[in-house]
């Protein structure tokens, strides 16, 4: 099955960011090769949260614990999918816009109160969970690439196969380079810009970046896009080097540079923001 029209941003985390149980239950989970890669893993966790949601509507259930796997400097890193999140954000989402009648038809109070029990504890890290310090590890954004996450990756750390039938574009990097580039976002957006909405969405994801072991790694996965563009189009895409650009010529005050890089990327991306309505 093809992955969805999604891109995701990854945190990869050595075995010893997780508690002495934890790190023996994922040792084991990798040697005995139960992963699945980035592109049959979304499948399975769309699939795993629908399965999830449409048996009974009771009571949030329990789900076995999924992660990516990847090896890095002869380490072991692991991006858990935190299923038991997704199903809860889901019943939320299934609520909203909804008519109250609707909405407590399709999700009752008693699932959406456990359901916000839990994002609310995953989002505050207020409580320790099961698994540990509350970590998201892995954001998910459909149709498209939030211009933000380029920020954290460079242009020469992308990765990219066009030939067979799986084609995949990523960028990969230590964790300690994207915070330094974070924050070097953040200090020239707010210094240019200000409070500007672009501005806190950075500070929004260096903040989630300083939550994870400073031996992770970083990965923007653009998943199921790579779908959706021609080769040429992929093999020509320097969406980090547009990001790099344009902070730099923010730094340096040239705001016509600077228009024009955003300008080049957001008409890259609004092409295929709009394939989601065409039929």
């Amino acid at each position: 099955m093809p992955s969805l029209f999604a891109s995701y941003l990854r945190i990869y985390e050595p075995l010893t960011a997780f508690d002495r149980e934890r790190q023996v239950f994922w040792r084991r989970y990798a040697k005995e090769g139960r992963d699945l890669g980035p592109i049959e893993g979304p499948v399975r966790q769309r699939t795993a949260v629908l399965e999830a949601l449409g048996a009974g509507w009771t009571r949030l259930p329990d789900l076995p614990d999924e992660a990516y796997v990847l090896e890095w400097e002869n380490s072991i890193l692991v991006c858990p999918w935190n299923l038991r999140l997704r199903v809860a954000e889901a019943a939320l989402n299934a609520r909203d816009g909804v008519p109250a009648v609707l909405a407590d038809a399709f999700v009752p109070p008693v699932l959406a109160g456990q359901a916000k029990a839990v994002v609310e504890d995953w989002r505050s890290g207020a409580r320790v969970l099961e698994q540990g310090v509350p970590r998201v590890h892995e954001q998910i954004a459909t149709w498209g690439v939030p211009l933000r996450w380029f920020a954290f990756v460079d242009l020469e750390e992308r990765d990219i196969a066009l030939t067979g039938r799986r084609r995949t574009l990523r960028y990969r990097t230590e964790i300690s380079k994207a915070r330094r580039r974070a924050h070097r976002a953040v200090s020239v957006l707010r210094k240019s810009l200000g409070d500007a909405p672009i501005t806190e969405a950075v500070e929004e994801g260096t903040r989630w970046l300083e939550e994870f072991h400073p031996r992770s790694v970083v990965e923007l996965d653009y998943g199921g896009l790579v779908n959706l563009l021609p080769e040429d189009k992929l093999a020509g895409d320097d969406s980090p080097g547009l990001v790099a650009a344009g902070l730099s010529a923010l730094s340096r005050g040239d705001a016509d540079a600077a228009g024009e890089a955003y300008e080049k990327l957001v008409a890259r991306w609004r092409s295929v923001q709009l394939l989601e309505r065409s039929n």
